[in-house]
């Protein structure tokens, strides 16, 4: 029950209501003070009515007056003229004078705290006015036992009544948050609980119903949350499926291609210059579609395997590109430029590094094609002291709103109608593996230009 937001609403219910009750009692006990003190001053005027009818009464009668009025004795000032009216022995010495001709409010509360806080009996003088202005003033001399008791009654009757609010007040609102707030909370749990147990069942989606402005908004947020997930889920399992797939393919593709390769050292041997010309390419080409293949089983594991890193001319791999995106380009007006500077070399994979050139030439090839209009791409290179910098850089399309909204997003930062966006997610993890990053400078209707920087210092991997 304490560890329940209802519980501990009820608990701090009934506190907070019995503070505003203690706020309520002192008042009500000083004025419960301040008209038990009046009425005795009326009593005190009624008695002394009797002597003001005949100058002279019996002793028994004025005892029995001063006995009804619980004083012990009455005092009258008329015009000017104090007199005392009743009187009886005093059993002790005056201990106090109060005056109750319009008193601050917080002098009477002071007044009645202290009564409470006294229980030895005193003697105390009452100042104040007559009753229907007969006179001046008038004080009478009384004890503090019935006035104390009278108060301790009234306030413990305050008290309990206080009380009873209090758990009244605190039940209603326990069960008014027990219906509007734990209730539905409850509710947003179980939801979560039998989301969390299926993920995948798109059922067990939370359809947001809350008439509270806030659960309503925690249900938004809940759902929101349930269908990304839900989706990036089934988007997991697809690729893992899809993973297992390729690399069967893979495997069996490697074999084909290894059988290739048997038949392009046959070709080697011809003594046709164009021939002789073109097979190193045709070798080099098959021997790179065997390598990716050996590795399309460890992207399917979601990690690419770590980068061999040798010392290599960058301009030769940028020309093995650039000569192949020149087989693929046809009829179409499409030229390509080459600011690599001689003799700069880097440390990286080179076959890695290939692939990684060759998915950004290949991407802004397909693009400037798909236009229909004549355009150019140039491979730039350049090195620091901490690193080395690649460009490449087009003067197509750019990119779509969607890719720029996913890029290095496996099948959702497709560049192109019908492209998965492969290229540029593995583009990004291959260089991420040799320690340096893979970005994109702009991307407007006047070109694109991605920059790819590699440390020249130690690199993990």
């Amino acid at each position: 029950m304490l560890n329940s937001l209802s519980g501990r609403f009820l608990i701090l219910t009934t506190v907070f209501v019995m503070l505003a009750e203690m706020l309520i009692f002192f008042p009500s006990v000083a004025r419960f003070r301040e008209d038990f003190l009046l009425s005795r001053l009326e009593r005190a005027q009624i008695a002394s009515l009797a002597l003001l009818a005949d100058d002279m009464i019996a002793a028994d009668l004025e005892e029995e007056l001063l006995l009804n009025a619980e004083v012990f004795n009455v005092v009258l000032r008329r015009d000017a003229v104090r007199q005392l009216v009743l009187t009886s022995p005093m059993p002790r010495p005056i201990d106090g004078t109060f005056d109750l001709r319009d008193p601050p409010a917080m002098i009477l509360i002071r007044d009645a705290v202290t009564r409470l806080l006294k229980s030895e009996p005193e003697v105390i003088r009452i100042i104040g006015a007559p009753v229907r202005e007969a006179g001046l003033l008038i004080e009478v001399t009384m004890p503090t036992e019935g006035l104390r008791a009278a108060m301790l009654d009234y306030g413990l009757r305050i008290l309990a009544l206080s009380a009873v609010i209090s758990i009244f007040t605190a039940s209603l609102l326990f069960l008014a948050v027990r219906f509007l707030l734990v209730r539905p909370i409850r509710g947003v749990v179980d939801h979560m609980q039998r989301y969390a147990a299926a993920p995948e069942d798109a059922r067990q989606i939370i359809e947001p119903s809350s008439g509270v402005t806030e659960l309503r908004e925690a249900e938004d947020a809940l759902q929101s949350m349930q269908v990304e997930l839900t989706q990036a889920l089934k988007q997991k399992e697809r690729l893992a499926q899809l993973g297992g797939a390729v690399a069967r393919v893979s495997h069996d593709l490697r074999n084909i291609l290894t059988s290739a390769q048997l038949f392009t050292d046959r070709i080697e041997m011809s003594e046709d210059p164009v021939v002789q010309r073109m097979a190193p390419k045709l070798v080099n080409s098959i021997t790179r579609a065997v390598n990716l293949c050996e590795t399309t089983l460890a992207f399917g594991k979601a990690e690419e395997p770590a980068p061999r890193l040798t010392r290599f001319a960058l301009n030769e791999i940028v020309s093995d590109v650039i000569a192949s995106e020149r087989l693929a380009v046809g009829e179409h007006d499409l030229s390509f430029a080459e600011g690599v500077p001689i003799g700069l070399s880097v440390r990286a994979d080179p076959e890695q590094l290939y692939r990684v050139i060759s998915n950004l030439v290949r991407n802004a090839r397909q693009a400037i094609i798909a236009t229909g209009k004549a355009g150019e791409i140039s491979v730039s290179a350049q090195e620091s002291d901490d690193d080395w910098v690649i460009r490449v850089h087009d003067t197509g399309p750019g990119l779509p709103a969607k890719a720029l909204e996913h890029l290095f997003t496996p099948f959702q930062g497709g560049a192109r109608k019908g492209g998965t966006g492969l290229g540029l997610a593995i583009a990004a993890e291959l260089i991420r593996g040799h320690g340096g990053v893979l970005e994109l400078v702009r991307s407007t209707d006047a070109g694109t230009m991605f920059e790819m920087r590699l440390p020249k210092g130690d690199v993990a991997v």
